[in-house]
């Protein structure tokens, strides 16, 4: 069986996995990293979503191969230390989270947009497709546009 190598959350790994394994199950199954959640397994609901080299993908259709040598980062990575990271933080102010499963996917969807438009319009938010099935879109849009101002 094939190994890859790659960056976890700041931390060198390598795991031996079928090429074609989705990377979500590499994380979840082989590395123990649960914060992307299984909603879909089509990259549609985005309950999944993460950061590869930086821009957001979502791992239940991205095949471990093509991580290898690269950046992966997952709800865990976000904080340093202790201390949240600001989307995190305004997450936590605006009291975004009902059931949960959805917030790490809407949270890396978040930093992604953050990260390329740091003062995002409504339209902007608007662009984010993951699904929240406890409909907390007003407290989403919120919490990314507390995340701006910090």
């Amino acid at each position: 069986m094939p190994s890859y190598s790659f960056v976890l959350n700041g931390k060198p790994v390598t795991v031996e996995a079928p090429a074609d394994m989705p990377l979500l199950w590499v994380l979840r199954d082989l590395l123990d990293v649960t914060g992307p959640k299984y909603g879909c397994g089509v990259g549609v609901c985005r309950a999944c979503t993460s950061h590869l080299g930086g821009a957001e993908i979502q791992p239940c259709v991205v095949p471990v191969a093509d991580c290898a040598g690269r950046e992966v980062t997952t709800i865990e990575g976000l904080a340093d230390g202790d201390r949240l990271h600001p989307v995190q933080q305004a997450w936590l102010d605006c009291d975004v989270a009902q059931c949960g499963f959805c917030q790490p996917g809407q949270i890396m969807a978040a930093v992604a947009l953050l990260k390329k438009t740091p003062s995002p319009a409504d339209a902007d938010i608007d662009r984010i497709e993951n699904v929240c099935r406890c409909g907390t879109y007003s407290r989403i849009r919120e919490a990314i546009k507390r995340a701006a101002r910090a």
